[in-house]
């Protein structure tokens, strides 16, 4: 519903943590000078329950260090959750008073209604207050099961001196005892206070009843959740408990059919109402779903891109890095650019950024920094466009969200840079990016340091395999593993046109690219390259020196591409076998495009069938295909029902094996050595080449030794 929803948090727990950070990049706007928000509130409106979701409570401490007081948490206490009492041996609301005390908050609590106060008042023996504060929220929640009566007996019944004073009040005037939340003129008064306090975010803590006003059969009622119908006695309770005007003879027509009750324009309610939504800025939920227009780099910032490393190595990393500071850097456009962190910018090799760009702090730099004599001192400004949360990747996506949903909320396109460490992105946070796809996010996601064997000797919860095939599973996701630089730059723009262009229906992307730290040759950009292909996902890296002998087809992606260069090398010097070499920028994207012909095939049979394109793009390759990647099989087996060759997958499955990268890649059967085996057996099987060739090469690069690499190679 994109003209609807502007909002929606998908799971419970990353409303709070969205709204935290939706408060912070308001400031952040603010500060930078891009846009006026010192209107502009977020509220929060949360369950008791939710509250105990870790990313419910996990960045409170960063609203009050950078005095949100732009916002409020509304925490709707009726003490329940989906199966029982959120707190049934406590009290929730006292809990979650000393949590947000601690984190430096403004709390207000809205426990009793206007009728407890009058008792208050009369209370001079102190008990009544006993009373409320040593009864159980699983005792408070079973009172409003029962009846008036019930809770004279025994709630206040407890103690002579408060039984003494419901004396004069009926069962029906104590069961009349409204719980805070539910006393509109006491939440009026507290949102009231709320947007007068100054310096610190605000919570409100309401105390009410889930299912109030539906009638007994609903109220308090731990199967409250599962209840989906109304019995024809409590549609006519619910009738009579609102002073509805609709007769008994018009529920009976049909009990699962009544009729809607509407009071009419002319109703002073409905009037109010209107006149209230008009003087507020409109209707809510409501999203413009527009497409600001904005002025995109042009072609001369990606002009380093195409250069490559001449005689230095460099990782891909380093080129993204190299990239972003480039088009920060352009007039009119670069203001744009969010870098986002979650620590390990010094990994990265942004702390280049600190200086210049410097890193957000709405509270300045109060003290002296222990690098500050040195050129890229660690710099903190409320200016500061890098986004520094912390540890705290659930908070980067956050704040990924809202820097990301700008161009909706504001009118002001910013575009978030999101890099960490690729093991702790979709894997850590997928859920949160599944709310950033519904919420129509934009922006590029970096996934540093990936592969299942580039960052070896960290330990396995680094040894990231098999986040693409998690980010498959979003719709909004478009993945790239690209090897080069002169693939991120085209991959880079072509996000952008897509983001903020006039190119596509579909805007709404963002684009997850896995980089890597190892570092290799970064080649100047062919002449004649095929920029379709690489953006579509595949393209002719290399075709064989060879004019003769067996032909195979050698695809392979990211840090992987060197390896098929050099099984290439051997395939030709030790077999005589001819291969090519593609490069794969997005396994992802050919098999999203293959179903796509599939469907569209499917939905036209009197229509010619529409040809995949990586099937067009292998049409007329001769020989098997051999596939790898540093990621599990799966990743490259996504395209084996487009392809007629015979196909066969290397991959990194499995949790990892701490070693240097040949050793690893050796370990895994990923590495050149191991395509040229896997090539020969399939040729082998087609009488291509000797039946022990296979054999023979095994034997020769000791294909079993993880050790037998090493000698060639050097590890960084």
């Amino acid at each position: 519903m994109p003209e609807f929803w502007q909002f929606p948090t998908v799971s419970m727990g990353l409303g709070p943590l969205n709204a935290i950070h939706q408060a912070s990049f308001n400031r952040y706007l603010q500060n930078r000078g891009i846009k006026d928000t010192s209107q502009q509130h977020v509220w929060a409106f949360l369950g008791d329950g939710e509250m105990d979701e870790p990313e419910s409570r996990g960045a409170l401490q960063l609203a009050a260090n950078e005095k949100l007081d732009n916002l409020t948490f509304v925490v709707n206490c009726n003490l329940q959750r989906l199966d029982g009492p959120v707190r049934g041996n406590g009290k929730i609301i006292q809990e979650l008073e000393g949590f947000f005390r601690g984190a430096g908050w403004h709390v207000i609590k809205v426990v009793w209604g206007s009728e407890m106060d009058e008792l208050l008042a009369k209370d001079k023996s102190g008990k009544l207050i006993q009373l409320l504060n040593e009864t159980l929220d699983g005792d408070y929640q079973n009172f409003r099961g029962e009846d008036g009566g019930y809770i004279r007996e025994h709630f206040y019944g407890k103690y002579p001196e408060t039984k003494e004073l419901v004396a004069d009040l009926t069962d029906d005037e104590i069961w009349a005892i409204r719980r805070g939340g539910h006393d509109y003129k006491k939440i009026y008064a507290a949102y009231k206070e709320a947007l007068e306090t100054k310096g610190r975010p605000t919570v409100i803590l309401a105390q009410s009843i889930k299912g109030y006003a539906l009638g007994p059969y609903f109220e308090s009622r731990n199967s409250t959740h599962q209840i989906k119908k109304f019995t024809m006695e409590a549609l006519k309770g619910f009738r009579d408990h609102l002073n509805i005007p609709i007769s008994d003879e018009e529920l009976e027509k049909d009990l699962y059919n009544p009729p809607y009750y509407r009071p009419g324009q002319d109703n002073p309610a409905i009037q109010y109402m209107l006149k209230r939504r008009e003087e507020l800025g409109g209707f809510l939920p409501g999203r413009p779903n527009t497409q600001p227009e904005i002025q995109l780099p042009d072609d001369k910032v990606y002009a380093g891109t195409k250069k490559g490393s001449g005689k230095q190595l460099a990782a891909s990393t380093m080129a993204f890095v190299r990239l972003m500071k480039d088009l920060m850097r352009v007039k009119g456009f670069g203001h744009r650019i969010v870098p986002i962190t979650p620590d390990e910018a010094r990994t990265f090799g942004m702390d280049a950024f600190f200086p210049s760009a410097k890193l957000y702090n709405p509270n300045g730099q109060n003290y002296v920094p222990v690098d500050h004599e040195l050129m890229l001192s660690y710099t903190e400004s409320p200016l500061g466009q890098i986004l520094h949360v912390g540890i705290n990747e659930a908070g980067a996506t956050a704040a990924f969200i809202a820097t990301g949903t700008s161009f909706d909320t504001h009118g002001e396109p910013m575009i978030p840079i999101y890099i960490f460490y690729s093991m702790f992105g979709f894997q850590r946070t997928g859920d949160a990016f599944w709310a950033a796809a519904d919420q129509l996010a934009r922006g590029f996601i970096i996934g540093a340091t990936a592969g299942r064997t580039t960052l070896s000797g960290e330990g396995l919860q680094h040894m990231d395999g098999h986040s693409p095939i998690l980010a498959s599973t979003n719709p909004a996701v478009k993945h790239y593993d690209p090897a080069y630089g002169y693939e991120i730059g085209h991959i880079v723009k072509r996000g952008l046109e897509q983001m903020y262009g006039n190119l596509d229906e579909d805007h709404d992307v963002m684009y997850y690219l896995t980089v890597y730290n190892e570092p290799i040759h970064q080649p100047a950009e062919p002449e004649n390259l095929d920029v379709d292909g690489l953006l579509k996902g595949i393209y002719k890296l290399k075709d064989s020196e060879l004019t003769s002998g067996p032909k195979t087809q050698l695809l392979a992606s990211g840090v992987a591409v060197p390896w098929a260069l050099e099984a290439q090398k051997l395939l030709a010097e030790d077999w005589g076998v001819s291969a090519d070499v593609w490069s794969v920028t997005s396994w992802n994207e050919l098999r999203r495009e293959g179903l796509a012909a599939e469907e569209e095939t499917l939905l036209n049979p009197d229509k010619p069938a529409r040809v995949p394109y990586v099937t067009q793009k292998l049409a007329g390759a001769e020989g098997p295909i051999v596939a790898t990647s540093d990621y599990m099989s799966a990743m490259p087996d996504q395209i084996r029902q487009f392809l007629p060759n015979d196909f066969a997958t290397l991959g990194a499955d499995g949790f990892g094996f701490a070693d240097t990268r040949p050793g690893a890649r050796r370990f895994f059967h990923i590495d050149a050595q191991s395509m040229v085996v896997r090539a020969l057996q399939l040729l082998a099987k087609d009488g291509k080449v000797p039946a022990d060739a296979a054999a023979k090469a095994f034997a020769k690069y000791d294909l079993n030794n993880v050790n037998a690499i090493q000698a060639t190679h050097t590890d960084d």
